[in-house]
């Protein structure tokens, strides 16, 4: 069975205002979307489920469907406020999606197969997707997830701090914890954390994560759980957030595991408007070495 390539993309009319605005890193005006699709298809991907805000539908069929017909199965999830909310009362005034494990659990009717999660506007590079692709066709179980692994390194910006997902690893190199740590930076040859917390300083072979996780099918019904427990402890705070990591985390204490795949792939994104040029003249490299044609979508 061909694993799901799901892509959280419900957030990116806030940042763009609208889908027509989404900008082209590529030489024929590819986003980085474009990128990840096509690597998932090159990697096995059977099928893309986008994950997006309802008033978005459009826009998005109009500008995905017609370069990716007859290349992958597309199907879309709604992120809406209500969805599993099973009878709550959500606060008038909360305007805040639920977040990354909500908006994964609204793709529940579309996912009968091992899926990925993606963000839509990160690079995660061509070995990610092989990596990941392999390890949800001969090892994804019910007891046994995983998540991408991305050198910190090879994820900081020379424009500013970065938050990043520092994963904690068990005896036997799995995922044991992922704490969020905020204002990362590289100074000389110290890695550089301001937030408070402890360890101030990281290793320079610290893994963090991108938000690149595997699941089989058993997370829905999993997070659909943890997700009404979410709602009866923290539902009236309106800016509370449901995450993947606080699914991951319940996962592994209750005797789940989560691999971390290693991969060789170096990850970017635009953290910050200044980034923009290094995505494009890293995807510019990318191209000049064979790594990706010229124009993806022939």
């Amino acid at each position: 069975m061909q694993p799901t390539l799901v892509i959280l993309a419900a957030g990116m009319a806030s940042r763009y205002g609208s889908m027509k605005q989404i900008q082209g890193f590529g030489p024929g005006g590819e986003t980085i979307m474009d990128y990840s699709i096509y690597d998932a298809i090159r990697s096995g991907f059977g099928k893309i489920v986008f994950i997006i805000r309802r008033d978005f539908a459009e826009d998005f069929r109009n500008i995905f469907e017609p370069k990716l017909e007859g290349k992958i199965a597309v199907e879309y999830a709604f992120q809406d406020m209500e969805a599993f909310t099973e009878g709550f009362d959500i606060p008038a005034d909360r305007k805040k999606p639920w977040g990354t494990a909500h908006a994964v659990l609204c793709a529940k009717e579309v996912v009968n197969e091992p899926f990925a999660v993606i963000n839509a506007d990160d690079f995660y590079g061509h070995n990610a997707f092989e990596s990941a692709a392999d390890f949800l066709i001969h090892d994804c179980s019910e007891k046994n997830y995983a998540i991408v692994g991305y050198d910190l390194l090879k994820t900081l910006s020379d424009h500013g701090t970065v938050n990043r997902g520092v994963c904690g690893l068990d005896e036997s190199g799995n995922l044991a914890t992922i704490t969020e740590r905020i204002n990362i930076a590289k100074k000389g040859s110290h890695i550089l954390v301001d937030d408070g917390l402890e360890p101030k300083e990281l290793a320079l072979d610290t893994r963090v994560s991108m938000n690149f996780w595997c699941f089989d099918t058993s997370f829905f019904a999993y997070t659909q759980k943890l997700f009404r427990e979410f709602l009866q402890q923290f539902g009236t705070e309106l800016k509370s957030e449901f995450f993947i990591p606080i699914v991951a985390d319940q996962f592994i204490k209750e005797g789940g595991r989560v691999e971390i795949i290693p991969t060789t792939s170096s990850w970017f994104g635009v953290t910050y408007k200044e980034d923009a040029p290094f995505v494009e003249k890293s995807l510019n490299e990318l191209i000049a070495k064979g790594e990706y044609p010229e124009r993806l979508w022939k």
